[in-house]
């Protein structure tokens, strides 16, 4: 059995921010699939293991913890990499995850999600949705033309958190060109050795077609 178990699907940027983390430190680690588009989220016997019906779920030993951003804390905690290396860096790192769950993330997640599984999608809620990512975007572009990662020289939680969603551009939609540093970003975070594609890490890809 593997020292940690991750409860995942192939779409989700959250569960592949934990994913990444866990392969970049080697660790030994195993996916535990969640059908969330069949609806397992839902059901009481999920609820049970995650109150909040999301992905991720870690488990290592006797710890269970939901939430990508305290599951990337504990990881760099107890493994001791890509962890901030004073009180300032962790205050920088607690910024830059805050900044992704309720921005970047938030609504890059949901856009995407509404650009490939949504149905009958209000024109103008995509609309709204694409400016919030492209303001997120802007912030992040600025930050990372300033420095080579989130917080400075090296990478940390900060940045593999941000980076979850956007190694799907053609699902995303949106042209990243007036973004090179974000571009130069990804492309550093894909040359550390044990990236893969989320779709490579994570089970549940290719969806199964839709029933018409």
């Amino acid at each position: 059995m593997a020292d940690y178990t991750l409860w995942c699907f192939a779409q989700s940027g959250n569960a592949y921010k934990v994913a990444l983390m866990l392969n970049l430190c080697g660790t030994d680690w195993a996916p535990r699939f969640v059908d969330y588009f069949g609806g397992e989220t839902r059901t009481p016997e999920y609820r049970a293991v995650n109150v909040m019906g999301e992905v991720p779920v870690l488990e290592h030993r006797d710890v269970r913890l939901t939430q990508s951003g305290v599951i990337l804390d504990y990881l760099a905690s107890s493994l001791g990499k890509f962890a901030p290396q004073s009180a300032i860096e962790r205050r920088e790192t607690l910024r830059w995850l805050f900044f992704d769950n309720h921005k970047l993330t938030s609504y890059t997640a949901t856009y995407r999600f509404l650009r490939n599984w949504g149905t009958n999608v209000d024109p103008a809620v995509l609309a709204f949705f694409e400016q919030r990512v492209k303001g997120a975007f802007g912030v992040l572009e600025a930050q990372l033309a300033k420095q080579p990662f989130a917080i400075g020289e090296r990478p940390t939680i900060a940045d593999l958190s941000m980076c979850g969603y956007l190694y799907w551009p053609d699902e995303i939609g949106i042209d990243m060109a007036p973004y090179p540093a974000i571009r130069r970003w990804l492309d550093d975070i894909k040359a550390l050795p044990g990236w893969e594609h989320p779709y490579a890490l994570m089970p549940g890809h290719p969806l199964p077609a839709r029933k018409q």
